[in-house]
């Protein structure tokens, strides 16, 4: 069942949202060679805390961290560790706050140090594919329009979409219905209405698309090794379009 938020619900969502851009941006600030993803995670924690509000994921199905940090070939759910950020890498951050009874939840791939082109040039190309796929988020089109978008602009460029994982609707719950393919036809798919609201987040392979769980049986990763990269944002449906609701405010975005 879909939910249709408010306009007084989407107020909320941009608190939650606002938040978690905020977070976010601290974290990415941290992201260098000799740190520690484990560091990343409790930062996470402390943020939160200091904000009066609960990490989302943790204790999510078991879920043990605050902070999902992913790396390289690390596709999603990456599990904090001791493991140090190396020059060259990249990493995923996926994070969530529940606040005032709302989710927020956003991600974002960021270099660690300069990184080859090839890898530059994925960060960029799922990026771009997230806000391909939100220049479709608006009332009167169909779910489709924005999976085909971001699946045509990220095969454009030689490269695959995860299959397995998808966004999702969010709200008073952090994965509601509808589910939001990163694959599809356009036109297809349900009516776009006001008042829904749904986490988007591609995320994209060098390779192929297959991914495969790691022995935590949480962290998901490339059945081929290659390269991942995520990028997510909770956006609300209005009457005049789409609005992002994970920005930190109007003169500094996510990413």
């Amino acid at each position: 069942m879909i939910h249709i938020k408010t306009p007084e619900e989407i107020e909320k969502m941009s608190v939650s949202g606002k938040m978690v851009a905020e977070i976010l941006l601290e974290i990415k600030e941290r992201i260098r060679p000799g740190v520690t993803t484990q560091e990343l995670d409790q930062q996470a924690a402390r943020l939160a805390l200091k904000k009066k509000a609960k990490p989302a994921f943790k204790g999510y199905n078991g879920y043990p961290f605050s902070l999902c940090v992913s790396v390289n070939e690390e596709v999603v759910h990456g599990f904090p560790s001791k493991r140090k950020l190396l020059e060259g890498d990249i990493v995923s951050l996926d994070f969530g706050i529940y606040c005032n009874g709302y989710y927020g939840d956003a991600a974002l791939t960021q270099p660690v140090g300069p990184v080859s082109p090839q890898a530059e040039r994925l960060i960029r190309v799922t990026r771009e594919s997230l806000f391909k796929g939100l220049e479709e988020v608006r009332a009167g089109k169909r779910l489709g329009d924005i999976s085909a978008a971001i699946q045509n602009h990220v095969e454009y460029h030689g490269y695959s979409v995860v299959r397995q994982f998808v966004g999702h609707g969010i709200g008073k719950g952090l994965h509601e219905d509808p589910q939001v393919p990163n694959f599809g036809e356009a036109g297809r798919g349900i009516l776009l209405k006001p008042g829904m609201v749904l986490a988007i987040e591609p995320m994209v392979n060098v390779g192929g698309s297959e991914v495969e769980l790691a022995a935590d049986g949480w962290t998901a990763v490339t059945r081929d090794r290659s390269l991942s990269a995520h990028f997510e944002h909770t956006v609300a449906i209005t009457e005049n379009g789409c609005r992002i609701l994970t920005q930190a405010n109007q003169w500094t975005t996510l990413f």
